[in-house]
């Protein structure tokens, strides 16, 4: 049997469950959400990634109804929640403190958002032990938050967000106290557990790599505004723009002015050096300026000559060293800094590259990407 691809925003026939339209949030002077409309399917791991002060927190608080937009409507399954209280919307949110009761037991903080509606004790109960099981914490059960560890207490906090069964589970840096193994595991778990459960989660983050590995989707903001979404591998492999080629992963860009012959573009960029050579499907203007991004994975670094579209010569500055892979950094006879990045398959001792040697770097005319801006 062959697996289907989820990606309901493909779609034309999938209904969003969530839509902002045209949604802009104001503080005084200052605006935090600007005229924004994204669209989030049932069951997606949707991830809102972008710098500090960019207007995820908002966006997300928005969505919870601790914060109502200043012009704009929020649907939820196709109804407005604007109006409808945080209590009585079927959302909830996990925060990044976790807010745990600490006098209450895992069992009791979990069953916590239960006992206030109308369950009954049974209920409760097959609840509590089902979210316990989901969450490998029933050997837990007796013990107070202090007697376990914070990845446990992340997933208890877990487990009490998901006993209610909301639509929507929000997630604000849930993994922010936790150190880079356990989150590393952490971000697994959540992808099973969202998997498992079939809610949507909407995960607010500043770290790349956490909404590479957990997100179905990456919402890229910027002052309040989205500058991409996509999926993973789209935002790391097509980036629309420089800000989005910056913000995800390591990436070399060029500054240069562009002529063009069908979809193979050459851009000249230094004085002295061969023009790079790129594939397109954008059109630019000739002499218009453009920006090339290649990842440092997508550059070889040789001793000898190689042969290839694009070679630059340069000289080894620095090696970034990091288990798996090296990283070097190589300047160009203009000063330009490019990073070439290598697979460790081998023992150190058996590398030929080092400080101060004099290197080529090429790339195939495919291996970058041509924006604009």
């Amino acid at each position: 049997m062959s697996q289907t691809i989820f990606a309901p925003w493909d779609d034309p026939n999938e209904k969003p469950l969530i839509q902002f339209k045209g949604v802009t949030k104001r503080f005084g002077d200052f605006t935090a959400i600007d005229n924004l409309n994204i669209d989030i399917f049932e069951r997606e791991f949707f991830a809102l990634l972008g710098p500090s002060g960019c207007g995820k927190t908002t966006l997300m608080r928005m969505l919870a109804g601790f914060e109502n937009p200043t012009s704009g409507s929020i649907l939820l399954a196709g109804q407005d929640i604007v109006p409808v209280p945080p209590n009585k919307r079927a959302v909830n949110m996990m925060f990044q403190s976790y807010a745990l009761f600490p006098h209450l037991s895992v069992w009791d903080n979990i069953a916590f958002g239960l006992r206030r509606g109308n369950a009954s004790k049974d209920e409760i109960a097959d609840r509590v032990e089902e979210m316990l099981r989901l969450t490998r914490l029933s050997k837990f059960a007796k013990r107070k938050p202090h007697q376990i560890s914070g990845g446990q207490r992340q997933r208890v906090a877990l487990a009490r967000s998901l006993a209610k069964a909301p639509k929507l589970l929000l997630l604000d840096e849930p993994l922010g106290a936790l150190d880079a193994k356990l989150r590393q595991d952490t971000q697994f778990e959540l992808m099973d557990i969202q998997e498992k459960t079939g809610t949507t989660f909407v995960i607010v983050t500043h770290d790349q790599e956490e909404a590479m590995t957990v997100a179905s989707r990456v919402a890229v903001m910027d002052e309040g505004r989205l500058i991409q979404v996509a999926t993973p591998s789209v935002i790391y492999e097509a980036p629309e723009t420089v800000y989005v080629a910056d913000f995800i992963g390591d990436v070399n860009i060029i500054e240069g002015t562009a002529s063009q012959s069908g979809d193979k573009v050459e851009i000249t960029w230094a004085e002295g050096e061969m023009p790079i050579r790129g594939t397109t499907a954008k059109t630019f203007a000739p002499g218009q300026t453009c920006h090339f991004a290649i990842r440092p994975e997508k550059v070889t670094i040789t001793t000898e000559r190689p042969d290839s579209a694009n070679m630059l010569q340069g000289r080894v500055i620095d090696i970034a060293y990091l288990g798996n892979l090296s990283t070097y950094h190589v300047k160009l006879p203009n000063g330009t800094m490019m990073k070439a990045q290598t697979a460790n398959t081998r023992r150190l001792a058996n590398r030929g590259i080092t400080w101060e040697d004099d290197v080529w770097l090429s790339f195939t005319d495919t291996a970058g990407v041509l924006l604009e801006r």
